[in-house]
């Protein structure tokens, strides 16, 4: 076997072609990459950690590898030449991909999202790589809402990447379906269009705020007379309601939002709406004519 050597030149003053000269290839697939002697050569050849190939006087060599999972693999292509500069080497450019699963979630939430309030969108990718090439990007329905690029890492290994994106949806982004998408943008030796993994999509359940907090009201009573109380609201759940004190006689509306009485005394009543989302109260203070 031959062994490789120091004081090698590479770049200009190297007479060594690859073909092609940037690989491009994902985990698993073959590679195959041609190293071209353009002068007279003794010994041309590859020093690989998996796939170690020379050969004697030949114009070419070529290193091939049938299924490429060396994450760490930096194939070089050396020659000896009988005249100077006598050694040179050209270091392949490989740039080994993996997409993997693409999620997108709400962080420490379950359920409906409560119009106007602040919510964070994770999206997590397994086993990416080579991060620096990739891009996430956040979709609202078919919109581009967001995006993170991560050129500021270098790991050549798949990563887990994470990256938090904050909504604050109103009650129009009921039923919206929001979507991660990996996007490994790898250059022309890559897939073309780039290679991009999406996530499931999240749709997202909107209901509106309980009704704003009322102000105090204030009715007057006729003795004998009929007196009503409208502690309507609006709420998604439906809001049901209760009453503090309940009158006796009375009459309610259908969700018991509305009460209507002929016997109210003087005081105050309290109404109180309540959903799966929280609850609110209104208070009526009852006056004699």
């Amino acid at each position: 076997q031959f062994f490789f050597f120091f004081f090698s030149v590479s770049g200009d003053g190297c007479s060594l072609i690859l073909k092609p000269a940037r690989v491009v290839v994902g985990f698993g697939e073959p590679v195959l990459v041609s190293c071209e002697a353009t002068r007279p050569v003794r010994v041309l050849g590859w020093e690989s950690a998996i796939s170690a190939a020379h050969t004697q006087q030949g114009p070419s060599v070529q290193w091939k590898v049938d299924s490429l999972i060396d994450w760490i693999e930096e194939p070089i292509c050396y020659g000896v030449f009988f005249t100077a500069p006598r050694q040179c080497e050209e270091k392949l450019n490989l740039v080994l991909y993996n997409p993997d699963s693409v999620t997108i979630t709400v962080v420490n939430h379950t359920g409906p999202m409560v119009a106007g309030k602040e919510y964070q969108l994770l999206c997590e990718v397994q086993n990416v790589a080579p991060v620096q090439y990739l891009n996430l990007r956040w979709y609202r329905e078919r919109i581009e809402v967001h995006n993170r690029s991560f050129a500021e890492l270098t790991s050549p290994s798949p990563v887990q990447i994470s990256s938090i994106f904050v909504i604050t949806p109103s009650e129009a982004d009921d039923g919206a379906r929001y979507s991660c998408v990996a996007e490994l943008e790898l250059g022309p030796e890559g897939p073309q269009p780039p290679l991009t993994v999406t996530s499931k999509p999240l749709r997202a359940s909107v209901h509106p705020p309980m009704f704003q907090s009322p102000e105090a009201e204030s009715v007057d009573v006729s003795v004998g007379g009929e007196t009503t109380l409208n502690c309507t609201a609006t709420g998604n759940p439906t809001p049901v309601y209760s009453w503090q004190p309940e009158p006796e006689p009375k009459q309610e509306d259908d969700q018991g939002a509305v009460l209507t009485s002929s016997s109210l005394v003087p005081g105050t009543y309290t109404c109180t709406a309540s959903n799966s989302l929280g609850k609110k109260s209104k208070q009526f203070t009852v006056k004699a004519k």
